[in-house]
């Protein structure tokens, strides 16, 4: 698999991993990776920052599809394939119109906004 093709399965891993994290099926050992991965792809915090240049960019090439990977071995893979074509349809028409992916990365700045007020006005 060539670097383009394993860009175009990420593009599909990614959502079907953050729906096997909503299915009750799913063992709760892979929703807390699946959950780490999605928080981390989403979020806008790496571990080395992109203003860096070339480095900035190197931790999310490597450190998003080795999350992805490793959620995806402790997801079984009847489930894992039926997300992955629930994901194959997002991206028939172009990009997904489901906002609501964006929710963890909206509740994690406004748990860190909050712990940041909380803490000037203690």
């Amino acid at each position: 698999m060539n670097i383009k093709e394993r860009a175009n399965q990420l593009k599909t891993d990614i959502p079907a991993v953050y729906m096997a994290l909503m299915d009750r099926e799913t063992a709760p050992l892979a929703k807390v990776f699946a959950a780490a991965t999605i928080i981390y792809a989403l979020s806008p915090i790496d571990l080395i920052p992109d203003f860096i240049p070339v480095i900035g960019y190197l931790d999310d090439l490597i450190l998003l599809p080795l999350l992805i990977a490793l959620t995806i071995r402790f997801i079984p893979k009847e489930i894992m394939d039926k997300h992955r074509n629930k994901a194959a349809e997002l991206w028939k028409d172009g990009l997904p119109v489901k906002w609501y992916y964006s929710l963890p990365v909206i509740f994690l700045w406004a748990l860190i906004i909050w712990l940041i007020v909380k803490a000037i006005w203690l």
